[in-house]
Formats: C-alpha cells, sequence, structure tokens
C-alpha cells in the first residue's frame, strides 16, 4: 500500500496540474471506487460538475482536494489506485474507474486501480479537513504535528515500537517500509517495548522518521512494481536507498551481518540482527 511519501509525491502532481480548474464532466466507469457516496454513482458525477478545484491537501496516507463551496473530493488509493494525468485523446487505461475532465480541455484526471481497494468520495464541508478523517493524527510532516506529545503517547504505551509507529492515532503516514527504515536509522528492533524507551530515543526515532520520509518525497517515494506512480505515471526511486525493507538476507550496510526478514502482523520486518537486537521482552 502506498505510504506517506508516496500519496505526498502525488499529491504535489494534483497541485501542480489541477487546482485552479474547473470540472466539466466526471464519468464513474464502475461504481466501487465511489460505493461511500449513499446517492450512488450519477449524483457523485453531477455533485462534482461546476466545482473549481482550490488545492491539493493530505494527511497522512489521505487526499483531498478542497472545492469551491467549502466540500472536498476526498481520496484514498488503497493498494492499487492511481491518479494520473492524461490527455484528452489519450484511449482509457485498461483499469479506469472514474474520469474528470475540465472545462479548459486540459489534460484529464483519471482515477485508475486495478485492485479496487482504494475510493472516491465526497465530504461535504471538508475543505479544511473532512471529517471522514479527523480521527487520524496528524503526519510526522505537518506544521501542526507535536513531536513532544508523540513522544509521551509513545512512552504511555505497552506495546512494541514497530506498532506504535504504525498506530494511526499515534502519528499517522507511516507504513510498514518506512517503519522499517526508520527503526534501522535508530538501531531499534520493532519489538522494543515502547514504556521502557526513553525520551531522547523516542526524539531519536522520531527524527529519523522525518527523515527518511522527506528523501523519499524527494526521491518520488518507493516503487516495487508499476502500480506505484506519480500523476505522470513515472515510478520513484527510493528503493534504491533501503537500508532494510526488502533486503532480506544481504548485508547490512552498517556491520555487514545479513539482514533478517521476521513475520509481522500478516507482513514482514526486516532488521540487521546485530545492530538491531531482538529484545528478550516481547508486548503482543
Amino acid at each position: 500500500m502506498p505510504e506517506l511519501p508516496e500519496v505526498e509525491t502525488v499529491r504535489l502532481g494534483l497541485d501542480k496540474w489541477v487546482v485552479a480548474r474547473q470540472i466539466s464532466r466526471v464519468a464513474v466507469l464502475h461504481p466501487r471506487p465511489v460505493r461511500r457516496h449513499v446517492a450512488g454513482p450519477d449524483d457523485f458525477a453531477a455533485a462534482l460538475v461546476g466545482r473549481t478545484v482550490l488545492g491539493a491537501r493530505r494527511r497522512g496516507k489521505f487526499l483531498w482536494l478542497p472545492l469551491d463551496g467549502g466540500d472536498a473530493l476526498l481520496a484514498h488509493l488503497g493498494m492499487s489506485g492511481q491518479m494520473l494525468l492524461s490527455p484528452v485523446d489519450l484511449p482509457a487505461q485498461r483499469h479506469l474507474r472514474v474520469r474528470f475532465e475540465f472545462i479548459d480541455d486540459g489534460p484529464q484526471l483519471r482515477f485508475v486501480d486495478q485492485r479496487m481497494f482504494g475510493g472516491l468520495s465526497i465530504s461535504p464541508g471538508g475543505a479544511e479537513l473532512p471529517a471522514e478523517i479527523a480521527h487520524i493524527a496528524p503526519d510526522p510532516l505537518e506544521p501542526r504535528f507535536d513531536g513532544e506529545e508523540f513522544v509521551a503517547a509513545v512512552r504511555r504505551r505497552r506495546t512494541g515500537i514497530k506498532r506504535a509507529l504504525l498506530d494511526q492515532t499515534l502519528v499517522s503516514g507511516v507504513g510498514n517500509i518506512y517503519a522499517d527504515e526508520a527503526l534501522w536509522r535508530t538501531k531499534l528492533h520493532g519489538e522494543r517495548r515502547t514504556d521502557t524507551l526513553t525520551r531522547p530515543v523516542v526524539r531519536r526515532l522520531l527524527g529519523h522518521v522525518q527523515d527518511v520520509l522527506t528523501e523519499a518525497i524527494r526521491d518520488g517515494g518507493t516503487s516495487f512494481d508499476a502500480l506505484y506512480v506519480n500523476v505522470n505515471g513515472e515510478s520513484g526511486y527510493f528503493e534504491t536507498s533501503l537500508a532494510a525493507y526488502g533486503r532480506a538476507d544481504e548485508p547490512c550496510h552498517r556491520c555487514g551481518t545479513l539482514i533478517r526478514r521476521e513475520p509481522f502482523a500478516n507482513r514482514s520486518s526486516f532488521s540487521c540482527p546485530k545492530c538491531q537486537p531482538r529484545p528478550l521482552a516481547i508486548v503482543r
């Protein structure tokens, strides 16, 4: 699933190419991506025609486009969703689900989603912050993110530190890839108990989280397959900078020990056995 850097890369593209444009037509080619719009696909399309996009914003893994009138078009990419800018004469992509046309007859915005876990919805009055995602914590790169509150909240928990990083009520946008990378940089195993970590250690971890997210955005995110692309269909290249994630049985860049792969919540965690020793006590 795309994490914060991949979603931010898409947001930057939308901010450049879609903001200040007025929607002239919306075609919903499959109902599932707009399933949360109770009134149905036709009403979803009609409600957007004539609206002007005022911005492109993000919290964690969610995107939204503030619209004139105070509403917002809210988007989640799911496992395979793509927001693509496409010339009007480009044939429909194989998994095209929703198409937005604009009165300037410029490039269309197309929502393409092979697996259809993603979705689009209209958030009434959600231009500033959609109510549907207000419960999600700010992400580490938001100006309103409170680092000291995060440090205190982590230390109040009694869980593994990786689980805390993935807890969207504590901090949003950090997924499996960037949690592993930040933990490697901090020399922490993901099962280290949060209540045993000192404030300086948690602060250092947070700094590495922010650094790795920033670096990944600079590189356009991490693209492990063709499904993770920016609005122009281009893949990111942060994969070449990964130190832990996906590098099982390859040497640690720091000490040369082979990176290990361990099961984690129906996924995998990657760490260095020497730099990130597994704790004796594990909290589930």
